[in-house]
């Protein structure tokens, strides 16, 4: 680990150096911005985690639904796993139940114990790391990546603002107008944005198997379809039954972005990252930017 520690501040040192939107660092890392706070976690995930046939992984931009997909993967995935009046949802954040690779299992730790650290089986992981700079045993492995876009004006409103809760307090937050000059300029973490999206996109095309692709409006607009789809991806597809018994609309009701807001879990305490519970939640709306 001390060895690490040496060899990450030389190799910082080379890499192009930026102010990210919250005030903090961000550095250009293989073709991407990455922020300070989880840029050494980010190279150990990319080092060293081996993927297993059966993980599953979530992918997103920031503030692309992030959130919402956790609940629906975690609820679809694991359903038959609980009892549904005792949707684990219910007293644990998603970040809690699907965990970051960079913002939480390696924060700390650049190898930690990833055997126990999924309380349901397969394996359920997230990261906001771009396709291209995925760990090779995630590319080469038969684990499925789900990831979801989003219209990118809603999406750089709701990055700004959530950036300005992150910002200290004696710092003036980023105008809007500064906000937007970097974003044009793919400045922003795990930034340029339309890089990171083409990137999945672009995998999914070629190996729609491995990577299921989802849209943030399309999802909004039909729920139900897609959650089919979702499931049927998963490998666990919805059976006559439990169509019959309305599982499909349950999942949908209880991990919608106005439930799952309201929750007394998401309503307070603090992530690994140091981020609150609470930020993560605003509107996530259609055009609302």
């Amino acid at each position: 680990e001390s060895s690490w520690d040496d060899e990450f501040k030389k190799l910082v040192q080379s890499f192009p150096k930026e102010r990210s939107w919250a005030g903090s660092n961000l550095y250009f890392y293989q073709g991407f911005w990455c922020p300070s706070l989880v840029l050494k976690a980010f190279i150990s995930f990319q080092k060293h985690f081996q993927a297993f046939n059966s993980d599953v992984i979530v992918a997103t931009f920031p503030k692309c639904g992030t959130t919402w997909l956790k609940a629906l993967t975690f609820s679809t995935l694991y359903r038959n796993q609980f009892p549904w009046d005792e949707n684990p949802l219910l007293t644990f954040g998603p970040h809690q139940l699907v965990r970051f690779f960079e913002y939480d299992l390696y924060l700390n730790n650049p190898f930690p114990d990833l055997r126990n650290v999924c309380a349901y089986q397969p394996r359920l992981f997230s990261t906001h790391a771009p396709y291209a700079t995925l760990p090779t045993s995630i590319k080469d492995s038969g684990c499925k990546i789900v990831y979801i876009c989003r219209n990118p004006m809603d999406m750089f409103i709701s990055l700004w603002l959530f950036a300005a809760k992150l910002r200290d307090k004696n710092r003036e937050s980023l105008s809007l107008d500064e906000a937007f000059y970097k974003f044009y300029h793919g400045i922003s973490a795990h930034g340029p944005f339309f890089d990171h999206v083409l990137g999945y996109w672009k995998a999914s095309q070629e190996n729609p198997n491995k990577i299921l692709f989802l849209n943030f409006e399309d999802l909004k607009e039909d729920m139900d379809s897609h959650l089919k789809i979702l499931a049927m991806f998963l490998g666990v597809p919805f059976t006559d039954d439990e169509e019959k018994q309305g599982v499909v609309e349950k999942i949908a009701k209880i991990c919608s972005f106005e439930n799952l807001k309201e929750l007394e879990v998401n309503m307070k305490g603090v992530h690994t990252s140091g981020v609150r519970h609470t930020h993560f939640f605003r509107k996530g709306e259609v055009g609302d930017w």
